[in-house]
């Protein structure tokens, strides 16, 4: 058998040689924020195939979603035509491969697997003791809140790596690794690591490359507007214009209360608390989301803030019935009692612009409001590698159900808090699907509707 070094090939320049001259020391935690084609991944994939024969374990390479894993990683090719995987573990040192699983055992009894933030916590007894979270900015904060302990607990190590998303998730990690001992970090752009200049970046944004994308890319600007965005830009003038504030509260006065809510995939929810407020504003209370929790358990956390809720708007989705429950959550909301309605079915556009005509009159609760402001300014459009453009279509994320649970009461909040609505509107089981109604209603409409003749 040939002899092979570890790792294979691979003359890393100096800012990646630091970075793993780091994690040979001892280090245990990384926040990398280098500029785009700086080889992040490659980096780390070395990193990790020399410290896999150092200690035996499973070692993670994450990526935003499985699809990206396959294509930045599993499938990639370098400049010289050559897989990039079967470089970094070359065949010597593996006793086996799943395609399927993108993983791979390594001889020494270690295991290096791509995965995706989308579907972390169905890693089958997961316990990684390596964990690179590549694209950081771009994955579900709740995934390193899940491997988290794990490490912890094994000593493990993981490295944050990636470009700027807007002052997100990643800008507070790389302001916690800066004052936190034992935490490396550096932060990298295209001038310094060598492959640019100045004048190549000018060149970019000259011949239509937009000016925030080539600072965020090559420049690793934080400041620079979210490319992409569908409100960030919004956030950000709500908070110039002093409307993110910790002043915004309840007032027992003002309109009535309505939550607006997103039921997503794997039970993720969110919520958003409005009240109409004089002035033709709305004051966004509180925000609130999870995972895994049932209607029941969403009725009594709605009911333990300190709002009286008038109404809860539901998406469509909500009136499907579950194979566990064998009741829908529309059906579980009115059995306890909650005054809900449906959000017709619209086109996201229209949802979109809904969003961004009503912010200028939004308000925030700044502390209660924190996460779901972050969701709102990480809500995006999907970016079309192939094309090179971004979609009409959000990308499904993390982010996904605040902005779009902020979205559906945007459409639909001014109807129930503008005027009093006559309560005999509900009561023709002929009205469109949004219109609010009780379970009371519902019953006596199936009744009625049980002695018609077709």
């Amino acid at each position: 058998m040939p002899s092979v070094t570890i790792p294979n090939g691979f003359a890393p320049r100096p800012y990646q040689a630091r970075a793993m001259l780091a994690f040979d020391a001892g280090y245990r935690r990384g926040v990398y924020v280098w500029a785009r084609r700086s080889g992040k991944d490659v980096t780390w994939m070395h990193q990790i195939a020399k410290m896999a024969h150092q200690r035996r374990g499973a070692y993670f390479h994450m990526l935003p979603s499985y699809a990206q894993g396959k294509k930045a990683i599993w499938d990639a090719i370098d400049d010289q035509g050559r897989r990039i995987i079967d470089h970094v573990f070359p065949h010597a040192i593996r006793a086996s491969q799943k395609e399927d699983e993108m993983q791979i055992k390594l001889r020494c009894g270690s295991l290096y697997q791509v995965i995706g933030a989308d579907n972390f916590n169905t890693i089958v007894g997961a316990n990684p003791v390596g964990l690179v979270m590549s694209e950081y900015a771009l994955i579900d904060p709740r995934a390193w809140m899940f491997f988290r302990p794990i490490l912890a607990q094994n000593g493990g190590w993981v490295a944050f790596i990636g470009t700027p998303r807007g002052y997100n998730h990643f800008h507070e990690l790389l302001q916690l690794a800066k004052g936190e001992e034992g935490w490396d970090w550096s932060v990298i752009d295209a001038i310094q690591a060598g492959y640019m200049t100045q004048e190549d970046i000018d060149r970019e944004v000259r011949t239509g490359m937009p000016d925030e994308l080539a600072r965020q890319e090559y420049l690793v600007d934080f400041s620079a507007a979210n490319v992409g965005a569908i409100l960030g830009s919004r956030i950000e003038r709500a908070e110039k214009e002093g409307r993110i504030d910790d002043q915004v509260a309840y007032d027992p006065n003002a309109g009535e209360v309505i939550v607006s809510s997103d039921i997503g995939f794997r039970d993720a929810a969110a919520w958003w608390w409005w009240q109409a407020v004089p002035g033709g504003y709305f004051h966004l209370l509180d925000y609130d989301e999870d995972t895994g929790l049932e209607a029941s358990d969403w009725v009594e956390r709605l009911r333990a803030k300190p709002y009286p809720i008038a109404r809860v708007l539901l998406p469509k989705d909500a009136k499907a019935k579950t194979m566990a429950t064998k009741h829908s959550v529309l059906d579980q909301f009115l059995r306890e009692g909650m005054k809900c309605a449906i959000v017709p079915q619209t086109r996201i556009v229209d949802r979109i612009n809904a969003a961004r005509s009503l912010m200028p009159r939004c308000r925030f609760a700044r502390a209660k409001c924190v996460k779901g402001l972050q969701m709102l300014r990480d809500w995006a459009f999907k970016f079309d590698e192939e094309r090179k453009s971004f979609s009409r279509e959000p990308d499904h994320n993390y982010a996904s159900h605040g902005g779009d649970a902020f979205s559906y009461g945007a459409t639909m909040v001014q109807e129930f808090t503008s005027t009093a609505v006559a309560e005999d509107r509900y009561r023709d089981i002929g009205q469109p699907a949004h219109y609010a109604f009780s379970l009371e209603q519902m019953y006596e409409d199936r009744e009625s509707a049980n002695g018609r003749h077709f």
